[in-house]
């Protein structure tokens, strides 16, 4: 459920593509201005101001965007103004190819993606970047986590609530045979299993694992693998069951201790505020008993603070 919050009467997109180029002119920009617009736009609207800058200015309003804003709204200004797939395939080619790759977040937004999402985003990838997404996955991973990446985003998974209750107790079994049962784990079990299914059936698999064998599956993961290997089969795993609790608690790291991982809190922030951001909200304060904008208001500052928490709505 999008927290984005819109205008009762939207200017038109002419209209916005004008206010922007006046908030860029002369001696510094108006980010105030620019955010009060692009914040409280949705993917089309955006996309509709893009074309109209264009049209008018003969500029794309990204370049302009990234010569006149800076530091962390720059960044989150940015990926906003993407469509959803379109950021999705930003944040993971930064992730691979940046000044230090960042397994942690490629494998979040693999691994916390339907695969109606990942579809698209793979086609952006590919038409965007010249090369398929599999490549750098290929390129830039190795061992059992790439070939859990290759095979979550290369199979075409059931989106709907239906479970076949037969597999769901046979997959449980499996699970326990190739890990806890055992010496030694039979990882290709985990792939083909955490891979091949459905959200809703891998969270029934969990239910049934969690009341047969006396041991969570989430814990029989962590004792049984690794490194990022692991960190994929828990993304996968708590997605299943309730994905607004994952990126709570992503948030919550991002933002705990000295100092605040502002690439962590603009990834999560900006590419969920148009799909779960109230769920996310609602586990953040129900699991920290603090509301997500109180958090985020004493983590950061200035327009970019300002802009998150209007991508976060109100409300606790």
């Amino acid at each position: 459920m999008s927290t984005l919050s819109l205008p009762p009467f939207l200017a038109s997109p002419r209209q916005d593509a004008i206010d922007l180029y006046k908030a860029f002119k002369g001696f510094g920009c108006d980010s105030a201005a620019v955010v009060n617009i692009l914040a409280h736009r949705d993917a089309t609207q955006r996309a509709l101001i893009q074309q109209e800058y264009k049209t008018m200015y003969s500029e794309e309003l990204t370049s302009r965007l990234s010569s006149e804003l800076g530091g962390t709204l720059k960044k989150a200004m940015l990926l906003w103004i993407l469509d959803p797939a379109g950021r999705d395939a930003t944040v993971l080619r930064q992730a691979f190819t940046g000044d230090a790759v960042d397994l942690r977040a490629a494998t979040e937004v693999i691994c916390s993606r339907t695969p109606s999402q990942i579809h698209t985003m793979k086609q952006i990838y590919h038409m965007r970047f010249g090369v398929p997404l599999e490549h750098d996955i290929h390129y830039h991973t190795s061992g059992d986590h790439q070939k859990l990446l290759l095979a979550y985003v290369g199979t075409l998974r059931h989106e709907g609530p239906e479970v076949d209750h037969n597999m769901v107790s046979k997959h449980a079994k499996d699970l326990y045979k190739a890990g806890e049962k055992r010496l030694g784990t039979d990882e290709n079990t985990f792939i083909r299993i955490f891979s091949g299914c459905s959200w809703a059936h891998l969270a029934a698999v969990a239910s049934f694992y969690d009341h047969s064998y006396g041991n969570k599956l989430e814990k029989a993961v962590k004792s049984e693998t690794s490194g990022h290997f692991e960190l994929a089969l828990l993304t996968i795993l708590r997605c299943a069951e309730n994905p607004g609790k994952y990126f709570a608690k992503v948030l919550r790291k991002a933002m705990k201790g000295l100092g605040t991982n502002d690439v962590t809190l603009i990834r999560v922030v900006v590419t969920r505020s148009e799909i779960d951001m109230q769920y996310i909200k609602a586990e953040y304060h129900k699991k920290y008993k603090k509301p997500l904008r109180d958090a985020i208001h004493s983590e950061t500052s200035g327009h970019y603070r300002t802009f998150l928490l209007a991508l976060v709505g109100s409300g606790p």
